[in-house]
């Protein structure tokens, strides 16, 4: 995934031509992107891989070198040629460290220190305690403050995952649980700390660490459960943000035609009324306090996201679908309940191959898929 890929900036008919400098910088996206995926690369390796010529991989890797981001690793040993053997190549990955935030949980939100592979150096956690507007906007600057602070490598960057929709310029124009409307909050973390940011929708940045970290390689949907539900959709390698930047707002679509509970925005019915987090926790204790059964919760609650997510399968034909949130919640009869609800509301050639899976990356999802947009950005690579 290219930079250009991630700003959804992408123009369908160009009105002037590449510029020499925008074509440099592609190509050097293009080296990086091949190191970070495969390291002990020789000069002539990326050559082939990349079709660019000797000259230019020689040129970019000088540069690289020079700024600290590539290093030699040694030559490599073997090798039948005659002639010197080749130096191989990686990306200095302990060069930057990354600060990436999930402000999606009920309860906390939790940040991280990564590796630019996405690995985990350090966490914190401040307690959300029920705050919204600037009181919520000041627990995610004192929780990057705390994250920044740890840090030993220089910071490439602060990434965010927000609920609600987030615009490319990294406003959150609306995220009713938090109680934002327009809060700039990628420029107002630049310009505190002085370092780029990104700030999406947690679900965008969630199928991203699926796409970076998880394994994914075709089309792809990701559900996030949190304190709200909402939904990542990475078609063609690129997100879809949609003409007013909320694709897969699934939350707060009505689901059934029978009304259902109040729902933060106003609505009654919402899928995030039967999905969210604390909408089922508070559910089952009820249940459990009642002396009734739980399963059947979780089953409608199941059979509400079928309902939702059904007319998206058939008209995007995903091959897979993954949820992310609390395990004990989504994996079982949830689950179930949802792929039967799917079956029975799309044709066989829809759903025959489609796959319904938890994501292997349990709770750090969000501040890893934070991580891939500040990669995305910064260095063009993902």
């Amino acid at each position: 995934m290219t930079r250009e890929s991630f700003a959804g900036i992408r123009q369908l008919r160009p009105s002037r031509k590449l510029l020499p400098e925008h074509a440099r910088g592609h190509n050097r996206s293009l080296v990086l992107q091949t190191l970070y995926r495969a390291s002990g690369k020789s000069r002539a390796d990326l050559a082939r891989d990349t079709g660019l010529t000797r000259v230019t991989i020689s040129d970019l890797i000088a540069e690289l070198m020079l700024e600290g981001l590539v290093i030699e690793l040694g030559q490599r040993e073997g090798e039948a040629r005659p002639g010197k053997p080749a130096t191989l190549l990686d990306l200095k990955r302990d060069a930057f460290q990354i600060v990436g935030i999930d402000l999606s949980a009920f309860e906390i939100f939790r940040g991280a220190l990564l590796s630019v592979d996405g690995e985990v150096l350090h966490s914190a956690e401040i307690p959300l305690a029920g705050s919204t507007g600037a009181d919520a906007t000041a627990k995610v600057f004192a929780l990057a403050e705390e994250l920044v602070a740890a840090a030993t490598s220089p910071v490439l960057g602060i990434g965010v995952g927000s609920p609600g929709v987030v615009a490319l310029d990294g406003t959150v124009l609306g995220a009713p649980n938090l109680g934002w409307r327009h809060e700039p909050l990628q420029t107002a973390l630049s310009a505190h700390f002085d370092l780029p940011a990104v700030v999406a929708n947690d679900a965008n940045a969630a199928v991203l660490a699926e796409h970076s970290f998880g394994g994914s390689e075709g089309d792809l949907m990701l559900v996030k459960v949190g304190h709200g539900v909402g939904a990542g959709l990475l078609l063609g390698g690129s997100l879809l943000h949609g003409s007013r930047f909320a694709a897969g707002e699934l939350g707060h679509v009505v689901v059934g035609t029978h009304g259902g509970p109040l729902c933060v925005c106003g609505k009654h019915g919402c899928l995030e009324t039967w999905l969210a987090t604390p909408r089922l926790d508070a559910a089952l204790a009820e249940a459990r306090s009642s002396g009734t059964p739980t399963e059947p919760i979780l089953t409608e609650a199941g059979r509400h996201l079928g309902i939702a997510l059904a007319p998206v399968i058939a008209a995007l034909n995903l091959p897979e679908i993954v949820l992310s949130g609390p395990r004990e919640l989504l994996d079982g009869a949830l689950t179930d309940a949802a792929v039967d609800t799917l079956r029975n509301r799309t044709m066989a050639e829809i759903h025959g191959e489609l796959s319904v899976r938890m994501t292997t990356l349990g709770e750090d999802i969000v501040v890893r898929g934070a991580a891939a947009m500040v990669l995305s950005k910064q260095l063009g690579v993902s």
